[in-house]
């Protein structure tokens, strides 16, 4: 069994809208280990089953993570910076991810979740026009 990181979000989080990537990789280490691989854009709910599916049975980290339309160099220098910032301001609580991190000395919590069923290739078609419209629609 492999293991999923994602954001946890709240319902209303616009984020749920975005483009969502999977970065699939080896976990721990490995013989042989090897490139990443990045799949995507997929909406959410698709990346999350799809990741969930890939790791069921196999020894990878699945990464999902929303994918950010910047399409300016001032839009991605904008958010280097504020993540920067964010990094530097939470620098002594691990950015911000304490809750997760916990103590050193503590055991990283360990769940196991049953994959939801993958989505057709149908539907994750349906989900990449849906994202392609929202990448080419102005704001």
């Amino acid at each position: 069994m492999g293991a999923l990181v994602t954001l946890e979000l709240p319902d209303d989080s616009p984020a749920h809208t975005m483009p969502w990537i999977i970065t699939f990789g080896p976990l721990g280490e490995q013989d042989g280990q090897w490139e990443p691989v990045v799949c995507g854009p997929y909406e959410r709910a698709h990346a999350l089953a799809l990741a969930e599916t890939v790791v069921a049975d196999e020894e990878l980290m699945a990464v999902v993570e929303p994918l950010l339309t910047l399409v300016t160099v001032d839009e991605i220098r904008a958010e280097i910076a504020a993540t920067q910032a964010a990094g530097e301001d939470d620098a002594t609580d691990y950015g911000g991810y304490e809750d997760l991190v916990g103590d050193a000395d503590d055991e990283p919590e360990q769940r196991h979740v049953e994959p939801s069923p993958p989505p057709s290739p149908d539907e994750v078609r349906a989900g990449m026009a849906r994202i392609a419209a929202i990448l080419t629609a102005e704001s």
